[in-house]
């Protein structure tokens, strides 16, 4: 599994140069894209087609081809193998009959988005492309708007003001975001705001490049804070478990979300009563 560069050939590591030069096949989404970067680097290994077209007929094939004892690297298009691209199928086969499969790390447009967007790194989850169809969109964006932390996506150019609509409406107008294009690239570029400014402004720019968005977390809402009845129903669920009165009261409060002295006072309160 090599990892290729998202748009500067200077980022292929010594390693992955050396292994993609060594292996019997490179298998490739897009061959005539992995063929330049062959090229630019003198390497002269032949190149596999491996798309979701093909990917089921394939994989029986490509494990005849390791049994005999021969070597193969699976590369993106740009960036880290299976994020957004297909060789899920391949690697699961290879576990599973017991073939060795190693990493040859290096960059991923996804991971590089979110170390300079300046939003909360962790906890994040990478959504990908988002579908095509407005309704699958939609459907989509609705799941991810329940998560509490960073999303990373991954936006098409020819869509890019309708999906960045699309993420306003459903993940949050005022969530704030980074939408990044031409990572590692000469004219590498940032833009940053509230989803909702993010599509003003994609409604009237003309898109170039590859798009990543990151979003960051919503804005967590205030619980309001528990009644007394809550309080003592909580104590005496925790004393029920066996917890000593102390106990019982430091679980309660962890449970409220309250500290142990706000605790205290709503149960005097109920006691003055």
């Amino acid at each position: 599994m090599v990892a290729t560069p998202i748009g500067n050939l200077a980022d292929l590591s010594p390693r992955a140069r050396e292994v993609l030069g060594e292996v019997r096949w490179v298998l490739a989404e897009d061959t005539r894209r992995v063929r330049k970067l062959l090229n630019h680097f003198e390497i002269h290994t032949p190149v596999r087609s491996l798309h979701e077209h093909n990917e089921v007929r394939e994989v029986p094939r490509l494990l005849a081809e390791l049994a005999t004892g021969s070597d193969l690297a699976l590369v993106s298009d740009a960036g880290t193998p299976l994020l957004a691209d297909p060789g899920y199928r391949l690697v699961r086969a290879c576990r599973e009959r017991g073939f060795q499969v190693l990493t040859v790390p290096g960059p991923s447009a996804a991971t590089a988005a979110l170390a300079v967007s300046g939003l909360p790194p962790i906890p994040f989850t990478f959504g990908g492309f988002l579908p095509a169809k407005g309704g699958a969109r939609g459907t989509a964006l609705d799941e991810l708007a329940s998560l509490p932390h960073t999303l990373v996506l991954f936006l098409s150019p020819h869509r890019l003001a309708l999906e960045l609509s699309a993420c306003a409406a459903h993940l949050g107008r005022a969530r704030e975001a980074a939408l990044l294009a031409e990572l590692t690239k000469v004219h590498e570029r940032c833009v940053r705001g509230t989803l909702a400014e993010l599509a003003v402004w994609a409604a009237g720019a003309q898109p170039l490049g590859e798009y990543t968005l990151v979003v960051g977390p919503p804005e967590a809402v205030p619980l309001p804070p528990p009644s007394r009845e809550t309080a003592r129903v909580a104590v005496d669920e925790a004393s029920a478990r066996g917890l000593d009165r102390a106990g019982a009261l430091r679980e309660a409060a962890r449970t409220l979300r309250i500290t142990r002295k706000e605790l205290y006072t709503l149960l005097m309160r109920r006691d003055e009563r």
